[in-house]
């Protein structure tokens, strides 16, 4: 199940926000699933699941973290350089992929609601064919606090570049005034319209599919607001619109 993994690379966003890129031998996975990170401590093993940035088919696997105080396994992570070792799980899981979303559905427009770390899954996908080819929009929501706590802004830009008739950023930042960004809360913007007055389309049933990943308070209010606007929570018996992963 655990395979020793190395670090090749690593970067500080800021000063409790980083990446590390760790050359493991895992099995093949899919786009926007996540792997297990863990340390043996007094013969019991701790670990955590984080979501995996690149895209499939690279022989590392890397992942985005923030280390908090008292957490069980963030500042040992933190403290990783180029060259540690990391256990890393051997394979893959969840369900948030887009083969999950239905084929069958109406959607056009693809859009990607995240908060801090969360915002990794969604790179991976980006970084595939896939999204792209499926729909005519696609579009990236990324709150955050801070304008330092915004990662690989420099990759999210280069999709802007290569599709610039179907990307779309919007940055939420709301703690402070940051230009070119909206400074308020997700759910907030959904009831109030400000997403789709940037987006420039509207979020409906027909058209919208809606793939939600980042705190629960988050999770929780953007769900509700897209409720109200008629969208519906995708399952696999009955295909809809939200498909949601809960990253605590």
């Amino acid at each position: 199940m655990w395979t020793t993994g190395k670090v090749i690379e690593r970067i500080d966003w800021n000063d409790k926000l980083f990446s590390l890129r760790i050359a493991a031998d895992v099995e093949p996975f899919i786009a926007g699933q996540f792997i297990k990170l863990s340390e043996v401590r007094d013969d019991k093993r701790v670990a955590r699941a984080y979501s995996v940035v690149n895209p499939p088919g690279k022989d590392y696997v890397e992942v985005l973290a923030v280390t908090v105080d008292d957490g069980q396994l963030s500042p040992a992570l933190h403290q990783l350089n180029k060259g540690d070792e990391i256990q890393v799980s051997k394979k893959a899981a969840g369900f948030m992929v887009l083969e999950e979303l239905p084929k069958e559905h109406t959607a056009k427009h693809l859009w990607f609601l995240a908060t801090g770390t969360a915002v990794g899954p969604f790179l991976s996908i980006m970084e595939t064919d896939e999204p792209w080819e499926r729909y005519e929009k696609v579009v990236l929501v990324y709150g955050v606090r801070e304008e330092v706590d915004l990662a690989y802004l420099e990759q999210i830009e280069a999709f802007k570049e290569k599709y610039p008739d179907q990307f779309q950023l919007i940055v939420s930042v709301t703690r402070e005034s940051v230009n070119g960004t909206i400074s308020e809360r997700i759910p907030d913007a959904i009831i109030n319209g400000g997403l789709e007055k940037h987006a420039g389309f509207k979020l409906t049933e027909k058209d919208s599919q809606v793939v939600i990943c980042g705190n629960p308070g988050m999770i929780t209010g953007a769900q509700q607001a897209l409720y109200d606007k008629g969208l519906i929570k995708n399952l696999r018996r009955a295909p809809g619109n939200i498909t949601v992963e809960k990253y605590w």
